[in-house]
């Protein structure tokens, strides 16, 4: 049986930011395969980088992810490894206050290669498009308004459904 972990991810003291956790939040309260595990990760991207070393067959992760759109868009961004398309193979530097998803798995990989463990072999980001990442609680109307739908989707990703993915170079998450 193959193994998910759905990450929400992101900082619930910046406004939007806090879409991840939200969405995670929502979608842990819903019926789920017993094949997936739902994880409010928050700002902690090293503890994500050790929990997959747990054996996962794929990684849903859940964050705000500007790429320019009406706030509340959201995004389906099939990962294709650190610093894809830009044709840069340097290593990002890991600042466990700024986890992006190639942080993320780059220190996988590193801890992998350590351990003998493989990492996941998909890795999809759902985003949503904040409206403001300001000092503040609580997520705008619109990012709000984003949750259950990114809960929907998160859903049919889950029993296998394949919504348009966008294909992204590299993965552009804030965290």
């Amino acid at each position: 049986m193959t193994r998910t972990l759905v990450a929400g991810i992101g900082n619930i003291f910046l406004r939007d930011d806090g879409f991840g956790v939200e969405t995670a939040r929502r979608l842990s309260e819903r019926p789920l395969p017993a094949h997936v595990e739902v994880v409010d990760i928050g700002v902690r991207g090293v503890h994500l980088a050790y929990q997959l070393l747990d054996g996962y067959d794929t990684l849903v992760l859940v964050d705000a992810t500007a790429r320019g759109e009406a706030p509340g868009t959201l995004y389906v961004i099939e990962y294709d490894g650190p610093g894809a398309g830009d044709g840069g193979d340097a290593a990002p530097a890991i600042d466990g206050h700024r986890m992006t998803p190639d942080t993320v798995l780059a220190l996988l990989d590193t801890l992998c290669a350590g351990t003998g463990g493989q990492p996941p072999e998909r890795v999809l980001i759902v985003g949503c498009e904040p409206a403001s990442i300001d000092e503040g609680m609580g997520l705008s109307a619109p990012v709000s308004d984003a949750v259950p739908r990114a809960v929907r989707l998160i859903e049919e990703l889950l029993q296998g459904g394949e919504p348009a993915v966008a294909q992204a170079p590299g993965a552009e998450a804030s965290t």
